[in-house]
């Protein structure tokens, strides 16, 4: 099945990274790492390589002095008591006990050597985990319903799908090398909890009658993404049955490998290929190649939870409850991971659910172990019942780790929904979303209020600014959110923010959610009240 890389004919409308992904595939860097550079050490590293060590899923932490992050693929964030407790070990033993749950429903390390790797990707090989693809030009963690299976509002589950699409693509030559990242996501639930429009592919929740029989399935979406230029996906005209899943992944993949663009670095991804297609276009091709599809059928989405899961809540099964965890801001240490490894085997059935929020669930508990596992002290920090703002504020890794991040978000933005936690009393929820920088790894487009990081020149020097966009949301009416002009000082978001939500709140209507109200009052209130609070301070 070894394929022709047809785009290798003309190298001259190749970038540098092409060339290289040319003269060594990226999955050959784990053989390299294990048996040559975990015993020479970080400066025996050669440059080419180090951006090929993405497909490892590791990448060169921030300053650039011989640490690494590594990110771990989870299956539509789905892991066993085993597995959460390898995890747990790996970061305590090799990275400094910190871990952070990302917005794509991985685990991530920090602090690791390249002479520790072998060793981890042997851990992780143990229970089934693997950090391999996580990151590089290639499909990534399939992101998708961490409730799959005990979902009261899910048309099917899709743990299966998930895992046949995942092993499939895992380590396959066929897919190594693609014009840039390919992002999934595959969820049955009917409030959108996998961000199906933000994805390179996606499927959702969907019926159609063939034949006089009703049948589940799912409808397709492609083109989504963020970063500097985001794009919504497009639904294209198709009615997918769940054994054509796979089929269709790779169809859309072969596309995307042949076809996408691979001249510059900016302007790969699969997004530019289907704005300048068009749906209608890049489904002609498809069909070439997975054949004629059913047109769609009847959307099962009704809307967006955010993948938010905090408190209890019944599960499908009778009798049983999950219980979602805020981690706030996704980071945890391994004491904790290891302790609700053991809670979940004690109240559950040993399973732990990771979210897009960058939160984590309990699942199958027990009526008459509830009450016992909230005393639990573990679920004193990591709380079912979270205060308002912490509970819906998300952070990229910022400028503690990455080396793209202009500004440290992980502590401004814990800070932030603290100070609006006592400042602001507000019943409605309102997601705060912070970024570093323009990569977006924290999703900043699709929040209510989106912060990205800059930097600013006082009379006492540069400090940490933010830009501050509102009214993202995604399911039903999909949106971006907006860009205010007006650069805040990092130590003013709190206050600064604390005046806008209290706009929205003095003059909202009755149950008129933050994303709403700003479609009803426009942008341009929300950018009156920024220049006077700036104008003013």
């Amino acid at each position: 099945m070894a394929y022709q890389p047809i785009w290798a004919e003309n190298p001259s409308k190749l970038n540098k990274v092409e060339l290289i992904k040319l003269e060594k595939d990226g999955l050959d860097v784990i053989r390299t790492i294990i048996e040559q550079y975990a015993s020479g050490g970080y400066s025996s590293i050669t440059e080419d390589d180090l951006n090929r060590f993405k497909w490892a899923g590791v990448y060169e932490q921030k300053p650039r002095d011989g640490y690494f992050m590594m990110r771990v693929r989870i299956n539509s964030g789905i892991i066993t008591s085993p597995q959460a407790r390898v995890l747990a070990s790996i970061a305590k033993d090799y990275g400094r006990n910190l871990l952070d749950i990302t917005t794509r429903q991985a685990i991530q390390f920090h602090w690791l050597k390249v002479e520790y790797l072998p060793d981890i990707f042997k851990r992780l090989e143990s229970v089934g985990l693997y950090s391999y693809e996580a990151c590089g030009d290639c499909p990534r963690t399939i992101v998708g319903n961490p409730l799959a299976g005990i979902d009261p509002n899910e048309l099917l589950d899709t743990t299966d799908l998930v895992n046949q699409v995942n092993d499939f693509f895992l380590l396959n030559r066929d897919f190594s090398n693609l014009p840039r990242k390919f992002k999934m996501s595959i969820s049955g639930n009917i409030y959108n909890t996998a961000h199906a429009e933000i994805n390179d592919l996606a499927y959702t929740p969907a019926t159609k009658v063939i034949d006089g029989e009703e049948v589940k399935g799912f409808h397709v979406w492609v083109g989504g993404g963020l970063s500097a230029k985001p794009h919504l996906a497009q639904r294209l005209d198709v009615f997918v049955r769940p054994e054509d899943v796979l089929r269709v992944a790779i169809g859309v993949i072969t596309i995307f490998r042949d076809y996408g663009y691979r001249e510059k670095r900016h302007h790969a991804r699969l997004k530019f290929l289907v704005a300048d297609w068009g749906a209608d276009k890049f489904l002609e091709k498809l069909t070439e190649l997975v054949g004629e599809l059913p047109t769609q059928g009847e959307d099962k989405t009704v809307g967006w939870n955010a993948a938010y899961f905090d408190g209890v809540h019944p599960q499908a099964q009778p009798g049983l409850n999950y219980v979602g965890l805020n981690v706030p801001v996704g980071r945890m240490n391994g004491d904790e991971l290891a302790e609700l490894a053991r809670l979940s085997d004690e109240y559950g059935n040993g399973y732990l659910r990771t979210t897009m929020s960058q939160n984590i669930i309990f699942s199958d508990i027990p009526d008459n172990r509830v009450d016992d596992l909230l005393k639990e002290a573990v679920l004193e920090r990591l709380t079912p019942d979270p205060d308002k703002f912490i509970s819906r504020t998300v952070s990229c890794t910022g400028n503690e780790f990455c080396n793209l991040a202009v500004v440290e978000t992980k502590i401004r933005a814990v800070n932030v929904a603290k100070y609006l936690d006592e400042h602001v009393d507000l019943a409605e929820d309102i997601r705060i979303h912070f970024v570093g920088c323009p990569n977006a790894c924290g999703q900043k487009q699709i929040a209510d209020i989106g912060l990205q990081g800059a930097l600013v020149k006082t009379a006492e020097g540069t400090v940490d600014a933010f830009d501050i966009a509102v009214g993202g949301t995604l399911g039903p009416g999909a949106q971006f959110n907006l860009p205010l002009k007006g650069r805040v000082k990092g130590d003013d978001v709190g206050p600064v923010l604390a005046q806008l939500i209290l706009f929205y709140k003095d003059n909202r209507d009755e149950g008129e959610s933050f994303n709403r109200f700003v479609a009803r009052v426009g942008v341009s209130a929300f950018q009156e009240q920024l220049t006077g609070i700036l104008t003013a301070s």
